[in-house]
């Protein structure tokens, strides 16, 4: 249009609409329309429909998020904040030119902040944190003269900060923490004398300080921790006398703080200089400051004494002047505790790692009743635990260790049932362990080590379910182990070494299925090594040196694949040295010394590296690797380990045959008697098959046979030649920590279950490939339609879709699947693995689950089943999927499988992973799925379900009869019990009886 046109188009519009004013709005009014529409166009995702109304139904003065002024009705604000929104902000947000305020908090943003918004004269508040913007911050952003707020926390922004926000004169506000920015604070930055609020926390900002921070008179929140700041505080900086909060924390900063700190800052309420190189003492003056909440000084290089009079502060919420030097080696270095009475409102005390020396005094009992944490540990406190210290009820953490308390261990701490964490390590206590610390049924960490403590070992300690290490080494306990914490199965860490404990160890050890290190050295115990041990299968570090074990290395500790420290020399263990350790993937340090071995030495695994193991005075081996200079292993030798072979042999096979006719009729009084799973017979159970047939259908494992790749191995399709039935063939890669886990498992529980909706299990190899390697694969059912996850997220160019009646079906196959396994068998089992792609569909989309490679039976304790053993290493679950108990160390339960069936209920009618982009912070797949209920369900429904359902019914194929109020209802009824089924808590969640139920009632009244 040129200009003679345009004039004529004005004209028009002023004969039409009078005024030139009126036209000015009109124009202006469809600009913003249009860049508004521009915005939405650039929004990838939308999963709560915040930009459903930007249509033109409605003016966009009246869309969501959308504020306009009464006069020109020009938009003045556009709020977004929290809608989940994932996209890029368009150029086009630069026409906006009547914005005042743009807020995108808390959304999935992403991409360059747009250079058009220093075309915004008008803005006054930039909120863009909590995205995931990119490269650096604008420059021209200096035009937006009137800003007030430019807040772009919690990014992935790069670059420096612009010298060029030095100029934004009204700025109020200026939060750029947690980002990538790096170089250094700019100088400029102290031209901003409207600033209040200074925040670049979390970045990898260096250089000084700026002196000329010290100009900005009205600042109240300065934060400028975590990150790479040295020299000292500038002097200007103690003149903001309106500071409220002042963090450095976290930086290299050095020198000392000026003794009248708290009188030049009176309207502190955070202090926090944590995590530097400060030096000198801690300024006494700070009592001036009497609205201080929140001391941080650990971790410097502060002397001298703890100002006394810190009581004053009545305020004071957290305390840490942890890991400094201060003390003043004097008597009455505690002195300050006394004072901190007066402070009700503390819930955090640290002064561990100091050289502060003397009695506690018993005020500490009188300590504020909100205390959670009181840390002392590292200092050189004498006397005895104040008796009343049980008045501290909100205690989490109690660390006394590294002193030199001495007297017994008062039986009152028994009774501070919050605590999770008790410190006593490392000092004098004498006396027996207090029976009443089984009280504490929430501990999950025990110190006791390295003092002179004697006695038995309290069974009651079994009573802690949640504790997850106990230490207590290096005392003079004696008695036997107790069997109640040896069948403790939350510990992950066990050391009762340098004690004089006697007797065997006991059988229950093998419940300790989530153990990772067992230590009981250096102790007066002995018998053999159970063959229970075998059962914690992911141990790492056994030691059992200095004691008087005997026997022979069971052959269960084949189990031990992931052991990395296994020392059990100064024993009386004799027999061979078993074959099975030189196969240990993880082992690095071996030691079977001092001994009664006898036999060949290995030469394999371990056995190659002198450095790595030691078998030195166990006079009757012989063998080995030629550096050990051990004598040739004789023939005769040979002849006697080849006819004792031979008898074990014979043997075995009749103790097999006659255990055999045992299970056999076992088996048939049981078939008889009930209906729960069955042992599968000789008829059902997998016939072995061998490597070179394996090998042979699927052409050498070859990759075009191959089908898929999991976390332990590879599938490939095979047809078998007798009967041509076509077979997934899992072959397990034993390079792979947790595979041969996984195998025992999966054998374990396939071989105990028969379900319609279970996958089948046809045959199993355990042999040896043509390189002598160990080899093992399972041989199942093929399924022809694949995966779950194949289908709710297939890939580009792939058609097929699941309509609303298939979707139910096979939510209720597998329904029926775990309430057949958590209810009808013998022993319950739990899955701890159910996911889309461990959910297989027949030629015909009937369900069936599969992968038990992490499956686990519980066994019944009173009214209670709990996991009876652990076939695990780590997280127990697929990420997302995983209930959250799972994570805090919570005991393995059918409520587990519930919360995996909830997740996997909303993908499957939703489309979307819980670990899609979307879901951040807070956000998870089952709050998305509850926010929605009931009236915007169909807007979070998976689109590919509405498109395939109104296909089907244009094209007349409906096998069912409903309206579309009809399949609403349908669908909100089923996202809800996908919603009770993930809750957090397990008592919250459905139980599968009623799942199923529930489902069936929903087919029937929607699917006629």
């Amino acid at each position: 249009m040129d200009v003679r046109m345009f004039c004529f188009f004005l004209l028009n519009l002023l004969n039409t609409f009078g005024t030139r004013s009126t036209v000015a709005a009109m124009l202006g009014n469809q600009t913003d329309r249009l860049a508004l529409l521009a915005f939405k166009n650039q929004i990838n995702h939308d999963p709560l429909g915040a930009l459903s109304s930007w249509n033109d139904s409605l003016h966009f003065c009246q869309w969501q998020g959308v504020s306009c002024g009464s006069l020109h009705q020009r938009v003045t604000a556009l709020n977004l904040e929290g809608k989940m929104l994932v996209g890029s902000v368009s150029p086009s947000i630069g026409n906006l030119s009547f914005l005042t305020e743009i807020n995108l908090q808390n959304n999935s943003f992403h991409g360059q902040i747009p250079q058009e918004i220093s075309l915004l004269p008008r803005l006054q508040h930039l909120v863009l944190s909590q995205n995931s913007f990119s490269e650096g911050i604008p420059t021209n952003l200096s035009r937006c003269s009137h800003l007030k707020v430019l807040d772009l926390y919690e990014n992935e922004l790069t670059g420096i900060i612009p010298t060029e926000l030095g100029s934004l004169s009204q700025l109020v506000n200026l939060v750029l923490a947690k980002n990538n920015l790096t170089g250094v604070i700019p100088a400029s930055l102290g031209n901003l004398s409207s600033l209040e609020m200074l925040s670049l926390t979390r970045n990898g900002l260096d250089g000084s300080i700026p002196y000329e921070l010290g100009q900005l008179s009205r600042l109240t929140f300065l934060g400028i921790g975590a990150g790479r700041l040295s020299g000292t505080i500038p002097s200007s900086l103690y003149n903001l006398s309106s500071i409220n909060l002042f963090s450095v924390v976290q930086n290299q900063l050095s020198g000392s703080l000026p003794p009248d700190l708290g009188l030049k800052l009176p309207n502190l309420q955070v202090f926090a200089v944590g995590v530097n190189q400060f030096t000198g003492q801690i300024p006494g003056s700070l009592t001036n400051a009497s609205g201080l909440q929140i001391l941080s000084f650990h971790d410097n290089y502060f002397t001298g004494p703890v100002p006394s009079n810190l009581g004053e502060l009545k305020s004071l919420l957290w305390v840490d002047i942890s890991n400094n030097s201060l003390g003043d080696d004097a008597d009455d270095d505690l002195s300050f505790l006394t004072s901190l009475i007066n402070c009700s409102s503390l819930t955090n005390l640290g002064f561990a790692n100091n050289h502060l020396r003397g009695l506690l005094p018993n005020s500490v009992a009188n300590l504020s009743t909100k205390l959670t944490t009181l840390e002392m540990g590292g200092n050189q406190i004498v006397g005895s635990i104040p008796i009343g210290i049980e008045n501290l009820l909100q205690l989490t953490l109690l660390g006394m260790d590294r002193n030199f308390f001495s007297g017994s261990i008062l039986a009152t701490i028994g009774t501070l049932q919050s605590l999770q964490k008790l410190l006593l390590n490392k000092n004098r206590f004498t006396g027996q362990v207090p029976s009443s610390l089984g009280n504490l049924s929430q501990l999950y960490e025990l110190h006791l080590e390295e003092n002179l403590l004697e006695g038995p070992i309290p069974s009651t300690l079994g009573d802690c379910q949640h504790l997850q290490l106990l230490n207590l080494s290096k005392n003079s306990l004696n008695g036997k182990l107790p069997k109640q914490v040896l069948g403790l199965s939350s510990l992950d860490s066990l050391n009762l070494a340098g004690n004089s404990l006697t007797g065997s160890l006991p059988l229950e050890v093998g419940s300790l299925r989530n153990l990772r290190d067992l230590d009981v050295s250096e102790n007066k115990l002995s018998g053999e090594i159970p063959s229970t041990l075998g059962n914690c299968l992911g141990l790492e570090r056994l030691h059992m040196q200095g004691n008087f074990f005997q026997g022979i290395i069971p052959p269960s500790l084949r189990n031990l694949r992931v052991i990395q420290v296994l020392d059990i020399s100064r024993n009386n263990f004799s027999g061979e040295v078993p074959k099975f350790l030189e196969s240990f993937p993880f082992l690095l340090n071996l030691n079977l010394s001092l001994n009664d071995f006898e036999g060949e030495v290995p030469t394999e695994g371990v056995f190659r590296n002198s450095s790595a193991f030691s078998v030195a005075q166990n006079g009757k081996l012989c063998g080995g690797i030629p550096i050990l200079q051990l004598p040739t292993c004789s023939k005769k030798s040979s002849n006697q380990k080849s006819n004792k072979h031979v008898l074990i042999t014979i043997i075995s096979v009749v103790l097999c045959l006659t255990l055999a006719s045992c299970f056999v009729t076992i088996y048939w009084i049981r078939k008889s008697r009930q209906k729960t799973c069955p042992t599968f017979s000789g008829e059902d159970w997998s016939p072995m098959v061998s490597y070179e047939r394996l090998s042979k259908v699927t052409n050498g494992f070859s990759l075009d046979k191959k089908i898929g790749v999991g976390s332990h191995g590879s599938v490939y399709k095979a047809t078998l030649d007798e009967d041509k039935t076509v077979v997934a063939v899992k072959v397990l890669n034993l390079q792979q920590r947790g595979a041969l886990i996984s195998f025992l498992a999966e054998c374990e529980t396939l071989r105990n279950v028969r379900h319609r909706n279970l996958v089948k299990i046809l045959k199993l190899c355990s042999s040896m490939d043509f390189q002598g390697n160990d080899f093992k694969a399972l041989v199942f059912e093929f399924m022809h339609n694949g995966s779950l996850e194949k289908w709710l997220h297939p890939e580009a160019n792939c058609s097929r879709n699941l309509n609303f009646i298939q979707r139910l079906s096979i939510a209720i196959d597998v329904a029926s699947a775990l309430e057949y396994l958590h209810h009808y068998c013998q022993i319950p089992i739990v899955h701890c693995d159910l996911k889309p792609s461990n959910v297989l569909l027949d030629d015909e989309l009937n369900a069936k689950v599969g992968d038990f490679g992490l499956a686990r039976f519980l066994s019944k304790t009173g009214n209670q089943f709990s996991e009876s053993r652990s076939n695990s290493v780590g997280i127990r679950g697929t990420i997302g999927y995983v209930p959250p108990e799972y994570g805090m160390g919570g005991e393995l339960s059918t409520s587990g499988d519930v919360y995996s069936y909830g997740i996997l209920l909303l993908e499957t009618f939703t489309g979307k992973r819980p670990t899609d982009d979307m879901f951040v912070n807070e956000m998870n797949l089952h709050k998305f799925a509850k926010m929605a209920l009931p009236e915007k369900v169909m807007d979070i429904i998976d689109p590919r379900l509405i498109t395939v359902e109104e296909e089907e019914t244009i094209k007349g194929s409906r096998i069912w009869n409903y309206t579309i109020d009809t399949m609403e209802e349908c669908l909100v009824s089923v996202i809800r019990i996908g919603v009770a089924c993930s809750e957090e808590s397990p008592r919250e969640r459905m139980d599968m009886e009623e799942v199923g139920k529930k489902l069936h009632l929903i087919r029937d009244l929607c699917c006629w």
